[in-house]
């Protein structure tokens, strides 16, 4: 199955080219502006991955495209915040099937709608957010839930370690939303909150007690639709190195009060500037999924699902979702056709086989809410 990694040969792609190229039946396509730039990415260079050339800003994407005659395409080349639908509706054009790593929350919360009658007419299956999250996210908590008569409340709090790869694209889409105004939904209200504000302390196993603040993402409004009883979904991030999660909290204090600061424009140089202070952290990165609500005796408890990254392998987790989906098209395990994001299409345990290859480490622990 021929697979075209769009931002194949960067911080995600390269992982996700990688990983698929291994896989028996899958010939990979790494694409992007200039193939000549692998930023040392020796994995694709040394190995059976082709290059390709393909601008997605260019007027002629879609037939450059439709020339690589792609059965798969995998969109990693974000930020996706601002972005439209072309790729996917070009993908869907040349007779493919589409998945991407949207991280943005309207991009991939209105994906179904703008897509699926497309991708229906044409018996292909379209796909938003396979990564972290909701891909990720969602399986955590549809793991979880059972153990639950109603669901109350979903906290998650994603902790990247210091010295991991970061892409400047990445970091480009998380502070686009910094200081900006979003909705999540908190006590059975939709509440004003503000990007990298409403700081609280948060626990993780193996990485212990960090600061973590709000961040605009899909989980904020596809998880109360998905989980009808649900009365609170919050987001957060954090940071390793206290003083770079304070300066970027002072930023969104800076933006809230209205002063113009196009930081998503920074994404590259502050990308570098903050690379000066791996120093001062570690390669341990975490993520934590907290549910709490009524179990079936009537008794108030809460579940907490705990991840521990080691060696800067957490820049995996991301591409899991995206590898897994693509392994199983070839295989013909996903009968599912239209557009949707991603949430339901995965389960936990397929998760816990890639973190095993990792050494990454998961844990549950239980107790009175």
């Amino acid at each position: 199955m021929r697979t075209v990694v769009l931002g194949g040969y960067g911080n995600f792609g390269a992982r996700i080219c990688r990983a698929l190229a291994e896989h028996p039946g899958i010939e990979v396509i790494a694409a992007g502006r200039h193939p000549g730039h692998t930023q040392g990415r020796q994995d694709i260079c040394d190995s059976q991955i082709r290059l390709a050339q393909l601008d997605l800003a260019s007027p002629d994407f879609h037939e450059t495209l439709k020339r690589l005659s792609p059965e798969v395409v995998i969109h990693c080349a974000g930020p996706f915040q601002g972005q439209d639908y072309r790729v996917a509706s070009a993908t869907t054009s040349v007779g493919a099937h589409y998945i991407d790593l949207a991280d943005g929350r309207e991009f991939v919360a209105h994906f179904a709608e703008c897509n699926d009658s497309a991708a229906r007419v044409a018996g292909l299956l379209a796909v938003s957010g396979a990564s972290t999250l909701p891909a990720l996210s969602s399986a955590v908590i549809d793991h979880l839930v059972g153990r639950f008569a109603r669901l109350r409340e979903i906290q998650i709090v994603i902790a990247p370690a210091q010295r991991a790869p970061r892409g400047a694209a990445t970091i480009a889409g998380v502070f686009s939303y910094v200081g900006m105004p979003f909705n999540w939904l908190s006590g059975g209200e939709w509440v004003t909150a503000y990007g990298w504000q409403d700081i609280r302390r948060v626990l993780i196993e193996g990485l212990g007690t960090r600061w973590a603040a709000a961040c605009n993402v899909p989980d904020l409004e596809l998880f109360p639709a998905r989980y009808p009883s649900v009365q609170t979904v919050e987001f957060r991030a954090s940071l390793e190195v206290p003083l770079q999660h304070g300066a970027l909290w002072f930023a969104a204090m800076l933006r809230r009060a209205g002063l113009h600061l196009p930081i998503e424009r920074w994404a590259a140089l502050l990308n570098r500037l903050g690379s000066w202070m791996d120093g001062f952290g570690s390669e341990r990165g975490g993520m934590l999924v907290s549910v709490e609500g009524t179990k079936a005796d009537g008794s108030n408890g809460r579940i907490e699902w705990h991840l521990t990254a080691p060696a800067n392998q957490g820049p995996e987790i991301p591409c899991m979702a995206a590898i897994l989906l693509a392994r199983r098209l070839v295989r013909g395990e996903v009968l599912a056709r239209g557009a949707m994001p991603c949430m339901g299409l995965l389960t936990l345990a397929e998760f816990e086989s890639e973190f095993a290859r990792w050494d990454i480490a998961t844990a549950i622990g239980e107790s009175a809410a």
